[in-house]
């Protein structure tokens, strides 16, 4: 065997992860705290990142659009931010 590496494609098939019609449920209550925090989504990515958070701008927007997932850190991140309480991030949850 060749000491170059050698890569293999392998084809996995992946779940999608939803629920209900979601890929997250704070989208809404994310959208909410961080206008009443007056922060553009831009100026919450870079809290984000201040914070070791791997976000920007765009990713901000999807979660808001609903069409990313969010991590348990960004979750926690997020909470740290706007000085709430997972559960009132989550609180949309209920109304599914």
């Amino acid at each position: 065997m060749s000491s170059k590496i050698r890569y293999i494609n392998v084809v996995i098939n992946m779940k999608k992860i939803l629920f209900g019609d979601n890929k997250n449920i704070i989208y809404k209550k994310l959208k909410i705290y961080r206008n009443k925090n007056d922060l553009t989504q831009e100026q919450l990515a870079s809290k984000m990142q201040a914070m070791g958070s791997n976000i920007d701008q765009q990713m901000i927007s999807k979660i808001e659009n609903n069409t990313r997932l969010v991590t348990d850190y960004e979750l926690a991140c997020f909470c740290v931010i706007f000085g709430v309480k997972a559960e009132d991030l989550l609180e949309d949850i209920l109304l599914l």
